[in-house]
């Protein structure tokens, strides 16, 4: 079968003087029956090139699976007088949210059963879960479309019957003040920015609702919460450099909102609540790495913070946990998570011990806030996620829960480890590496690396049960903590965003060549993976160095830099300017449009390549992957397969099941697995 040919359409893009010519802008129209027809023959040859994997696609699909306990459940939390906990059931996709009163072993009350309100969709989404004070309602959002808008609806859980109340355009997610009637949640824009903040009262009209805060600055997203300690109800603002807050008692849902800290540019900020006074993360007064502060609630602006936990240099304070008679600091050093335990007495002080090179550790779920006991999370690239509960007090834990896999799974059978790369500029930048015992590292070892790199998003080396279909055929995982991540504090984010965003590609690239330079692999058995703004990572270091890669899964990517950035209709356009930088200005314009993926294909060799997308992505829009296909199909010099994988149902985040999405995973294996020669 030929590979499909998209026609050409000149389009002329002019800016600062500068014309550029994008031949198919065209394919940016949902509506238009070419653009779908194009799409769909992109699938269709991406499933003859792939039609002699099919039988294993299938039976990577089962052996992914088969590792997943299917009646699972999660380990449950207290909340005002309940259990709460998640489970799945043999043969459901989808998970059903019940409590127990009291005691763990009450009878159970199932509040959603997704899997009956999944029936008949394509796509769903359950999300926002939010339970009244009086247990007696609960609020809950669904998506049915994948574009990330849901719908808010309200159960009576003494009957079971669901309100006639409905909220629509809502990210889903809302807070119950304490008088069990007065709703408030937070609305999207057609760019789907969260911009409106509204109040509803029970059993009244959407158009009865009042507005409550317009967030007017584009560039910030709002939302509400409740703090922990239950007695506020809380409005932030966010954009990238910049934060503000506003607060009622949850007491008084008709109060005159207080504002905490006028927002100023650069003066990041978050707060939670504890006895008379606000606890404040912050990078205030130049604390690059952030400090905890405090300020009497009565007194909530900047003059009255004073240091609780000062700055440090060398450790980045990621988050802080508040309990009746302790605070947990979750901290990173040398890019790996401590956490550390202190008693508001100043009696108690200490860290957790981690054994492993490589690891992730994170505060989990900690609602109650009268309690001794701490629940993290823990896993490392060989061991799995272990919910654990630590008394603060006695220091004695109990592993709750660790993910099970089922078959023969040993976390004896595999390394990890973590090495340094020197880049070339002179920095070192982390990697964590994975791989069976009996794999033999050499020249014809394949390896697949993975990383993302924007955001400030730090990608933890984490376990994977469906990982192990590649560690078990030979394979090392790789994960490059490349500049752009947070992992080495705050400055190795600064260090690869707006106009050194370069350095987050070249230390992949640097990182790539280190590992065949090693003899972890060579370039004939090197893969790389990313996806979002990790896919453009994939379409920089093709442009960079395509002869280091036999193949790259590029994920939802983010290739057309320059146009979108220039589109403030685009979702989430405007809220980016502090990450790349706003191309209304030629500086940012002349840098974005020199690492651009789709503006810089040239008549050149690319590696072999598997592109993913879906056509109701709200984040990274369906035809920015669809056009980097067509112009590299256009221009590339190779005989290497170029494929286009478009879920015609599915959005940002793929298919809504949780074993549908095995089969995109597998369809990306299998791809690899064909290149490397592995049939089974």
């Amino acid at each position: 079968m030929q590979a499909p040919k998209a026609k050409k359409i000149e389009k002329k893009l002019e800016i600062h003087g500068d014309v550029r010519v994008d031949n198919y802008y065209w394919l940016n129209d949902r509506e238009n029956k070419e653009v779908i027809k194009y799409l769909e023959d992109e699938n269709a040859y991406t499933k003859s090139q792939l039609s002699d994997t099919d039988a294993f696609q299938k039976s990577l699909f089962e052996e992914m699976k088969s590792r997943i306990k299917e009646d699972d459940a999660s380990v449950p939390y207290k909340y005002n007088g309940y259990w709460y906990s998640t489970r799945y059931v043999k043969g459901g996709e989808y998970p059903i949210h019940s409590r127990r009163k009291e005691n763990i072993d009450a009878k159970e009350e199932i509040l959603f059963d997704v899997n009956e309100m999944a029936k008949g969709y394509d796509y769903y989404n359950l999300n926002g879960l939010n339970i009244s004070e009086n247990n007696e309602l609960a609020a809950f959002g669904q998506d049915v479309v994948s574009r990330r808008i849901y719908t808010i609806q309200i159960k009576d859980l003494k009957s079971g019957k669901i309100l006639s109340d409905k909220l629509e355009n809502t990210t889903g997610g809302s807070v119950w003040a304490a008088d069990n009637k007065t709703l408030f949640y937070t609305r999207k824009d057609e760019t789907l920015r969260a911009y409106q903040i509204w109040k509803h009262i029970l059993g009244t009209p959407q158009s009865e609702d009042k507005l409550i805060f317009e967030e007017k600055d584009d560039t910030f997203n709002t939302f509400v919460y409740k703090s922990k300690s239950r007695k506020y109800i809380i409005i932030g603002s966010g954009s990238t450099v910049s934060n503000e807050y506003r607060f009622i008692p949850a007491d008084q849902p008709n109060a005159e909102w207080t504002v905490l800290q006028p927002r100023e540019r650069d003066l990041e900020y978050s707060i939670e609540h504890y006895g008379e006074d606000f606890y404040i993360l912050t990078n205030k007064d130049k604390a690059t790495n952030f400090k905890l502060m405090k300020t009497p609630v009565t007194k909530p602006g900047k003059a009255n913070w004073v240091d609780v936990i000062p700055h440090r240099a060398d450790t980045y304070l990621e988050g802080f946990e508040i309990f009746k008679e302790f605070l947990v600091l979750e901290e990173r050093t040398n890019g790996l998570i401590e956490m550390n335990i202190r008693s508001w007495n100043n009696k108690i002080n200490y860290n957790l011990p981690f054994k492993e090179e490589a690891y992730t550790a994170y505060v989990s779920t900690n609602i109650d806030f009268d309690t001794d006991v701490l629940r993290y999370g823990y896993m490392s690239m060989t061991t799995p996620n272990s919910t654990i509960d630590f008394n603060m007090k006695t220091k004695e834990s109990e592993v709750k829960k660790e993910q099970p896999v089922l078959g023969d799974f040993n976390k004896a059978n595999y390394t990890t480890k973590r090495i340094w790369v020197t880049a070339r500029d002179g920095k070192k930048v982390p990697v964590s590496v994975v791989y069976k015992n009996s794999t033999k590292l050499n020249a014809d070892t394949p390896l697949l690396l993975y990383a993302y790199g924007s955001y400030g998003a730090t990608m933890d080396p984490y376990f994977s049960s469906t990982r192990l279909s590649l560690l078990d055929r030979g394979f090392v995982y790789a994960i490059a903590h490349i500049r752009g991540g947070q992992e080495l504090g705050r400055p190795w984010y600064e260090d690869g965003k707006m106009l050194t965003k370069k350095n987050t590609f070249n230390d992949f690239v640097d990182v790539s060549k280190y590992l065949i330079d090693e003899n972890y692999t060579s370039a004939k058995h090197l893969y790389a993976m990313g996806g979002s703004a990790g896919g453009l990572l994939m379409g920089a270091i093709i442009n960079q160095a395509p002869d280091l890669y036999r193949g790259v899964v590029a994920q939802v990517p983010f290739v057309d830099v320059v146009t979108t950035m220039l589109d403030d209709s685009i979702p989430l356009t405007t809220g980016e300017y502090d990450e790349w930088g706003n191309p209304n200005d030629k500086t940012y314009y002349d840098y974005m449009k020199s690492y651009s993926p789709y503006d810089n294909i040239e008549k050149k060799s690319y590696p072999n390549m598997l592109v993913t997308t879906g056509l109701h992505d709200s984040q990274v829009q369906y035809w920015e992957p669809a056009k980097w296909v067509a112009k590299l199909r256009e221009l590339k010099t190779d005989n290497n397969l170029l494929l286009l994988e478009t879920n015609m149902e599915a959005g940002h985040g793929g298919a809504s099941g949780r074993f549908e999405s095995l089969k995109e995973v597998a369809l990306e294996y299998a791809f690899i697995f064909k290149l490397e020669g592995i049939t089974k």
